[in-house]
């Protein structure tokens, strides 16, 4: 998985808004056009869409929504609205989200979350975060061993074994991996992965 994007990642904080916001006028202009088989029956409708597999988000779910609608990712939810990434999150794309886990913040040290939250540290929450999203759509099964950009221009380290398929991202272990959204992927993780220039 090589993606190499140092000079995308500067652009991805001001370049999402223009673009999410013509992808999105996109998308709902093209679900309320009508059709010439609106009163055909649901049923075949209904067998185009495979509704059975847990990690396929409903239509039109982004990676912020996706985190905001699950309790297993709530912490990151409030990180995410903290640092004022919903927009960001839901609007561009494709990316993959290394998602920590409600479990993965609370084993930060004591006091570390609060600070974060607070808006005076909201350049550094934003920084924390966008350290775990990478421009382009991964799924686990894809991955490979290497350095990946990420969005805030520095890179991590992705550990992919051979024989298990299990993924490292730095020290953390994907622990829910392929929960797909409209715009990307999520991976959850078990450890907030922290930028290494970055002191807390």
């Amino acid at each position: 998985m090589a993606i190499k994007r140092s000079s995308q990642a500067k652009r991805w904080l001001t370049g999402f808004a223009s673009i999410g916001a013509a992808a999105l006028l996109a998308a709902c202009g093209a679900e309320s056009e009508p059709t010439a088989v609106d009163t055909a029956p649901q049923a075949p409708v209904a067998t185009e869409e495979p509704a059975t597999d847990s990690s396929t988000a409903t239509d039109g779910e982004t990676v912020a929504d996706v985190a905001a609608s699950s309790e297993e990712f709530s912490t990151l939810a409030q990180a995410i609205e903290a640092a004022d990434l919903t927009e960001a999150l839901a609007a561009s794309g494709p990316i993959t989200l290394f998602a920590p886990t409600n479990e993965a913040f609370e084993a930060l040290p004591e006091g570390t979350l609060d600070e974060l939250l607070l808006p005076e540290n909201q350049d550094l929450l934003r920084q924390v975060l966008t350290y775990h999203v990478v421009q382009e759509e991964v799924a686990a099964a894809d991955a490979t061993s290497g350095e990946v950009s990420t969005a805030a221009g520095t890179p991590l380290t992705l550990e992919v074994d051979e024989a298990s398929g299990d993924v490292m991202v730095n020290e953390a272990m994907v622990v829910e991996p392929d929960i797909q959204a409209s715009n990307g992927i999520i991976h959850g993780i078990d450890q907030v992965i922290l930028p290494p220039d970055l002191a807390l």
